[in-house]
């Protein structure tokens, strides 16, 4: 079978990999349907994940077809499945009590285990949920990603009318944004790019949208910092209302905060990792298969497998939201 390979950073291309030929009995083959290009793949990629281990096929997110099942896995062959890539042990601290998405012994395909970025993948069963019948693949692909905003919004109260600041545009804050809307709220949508705030704007109606420097101060009930740098995660204290909750989603470094405003004016921070599997998975799964539930902003691009380099240039570029690669030709 042929898939991506990344030698080292900044070294990707398009190989024959070795074949799984004989699966164990808890384990699953897959043929990949559709991939998608996280920012933690574009990390991988640039050599900023320090936990990253080289070489590996990258990749985490799919949707794809069971074509093979081992003897004491509970699926049938021409299932649709998504997996989630980061594994737990089930026996540690944190898995014991519900909390498998800070399992102490995880490990994440495409990061420091090999990926999915090939046409087929090999995984244990426990790892596998079904999706139904009628819930397209272009939106499947979307849940591993997405429920990362589904664990995040379960630590706060969104409902009709809240007002909802989200900073950061990319493909987490545009499912942050999909969901808060979704939920009834009044959102607005703030990032430096005016070009992802126009689209935001046009495809999201009713959604508000500003640049960090045109946004007032205490005027959100929640804030989802989804941007990940310094800037964005010390503008949430100076946005979020007195009583408001901040949650963030995305992974900067440092930051500096005034302990004073936070107390005084009793704002909740609150941080949220990947997802709990397989509760929120299939939570997602629920709002995706509503057609109403308004997705259709988060996926700028589609790539066939050959045109690889290109779905990672526009990836790499900042300038998109997700990037999806089409392993149907491959």
């Amino acid at each position: 079978m042929i898939g991506l390979y990344l030698k080292k950073p900044g070294e990707l291309e398009l190989r024959e990999l070795p074949t799984v030929t004989s699966l164990r009995d808890h384990e699953v083959k897959i043929k990949l349907i559709y991939g998608g290009i996280c920012g933690s793949d574009v990390g991988v990629y640039k050599g900023k994940l320090g936990h990253a281990k080289y070489p590996l096929v990258p990749g985490h997110e799919l949707v794809g077809e069971i074509i093979e099942v081992g003897g004491n896995a509970p699926f049938n062959v021409g299932t649709r499945v998504v997996v989630t890539p980061n594994t737990f042990c089930g026996e540690c601290e944190n898995c014991l009590t519900g909390r498998r998405n800070i399992c102490k012994n995880k490990e994440s395909l495409g990061v420091n285990i090999t990926g999915v970025f090939s046409e087929e993948i090999t995984i244990s069963s426990k790892f596998v949920l079904p999706i139904p019948e009628e819930l397209p693949s272009e939106r499947a692909v979307l849940i591993e990603p997405f429920a990362v905003i589904v664990h995040a919004f379960q630590k706060i109260n969104v409902s009709k009318d809240t007002s909802v600041a989200v900073i950061g545009c990319g493909t987490e804050g545009m499912l942050s944004i999909a969901l808060a809307q979704y939920l009834g709220a009044q959102v607005t949508a703030i990032d430096i790019n005016e070009k992802k705030l126009e689209k935001v704007g046009k495809e999201f109606v009713g959604v508000k949208t500003a640049l960090p420097e045109d946004v007032p101060e205490a005027a959100f009930n929640i804030v989802i910092e989804a941007a990940g740098v310094r800037s964005s995660a010390e503008q949430t204290i100076k946005i979020a209302k007195p009583g408001g909750s901040i949650v963030y989603i995305g992974l900067a470094p440092e930051a500096t905060f005034s302990v004073m405003q936070i107390v005084r004016n009793e704002i909740t921070l609150k941080g949220s990792i990947i997802y709990n599997f397989p509760d929120d998975f299939e939570k997602c799964v629920e709002y995706l298969s509503d057609e109403a539930f308004n997705i259709k902003p988060v996926v700028s691009n589609v790539f066939a497998l050959q045109d690889y380099e290109k779905a990672y240039s526009d990836a790499l570029s900042g300038q998109y939201g997700k990037i999806l690669i089409d392993f149907r030709e491959a």
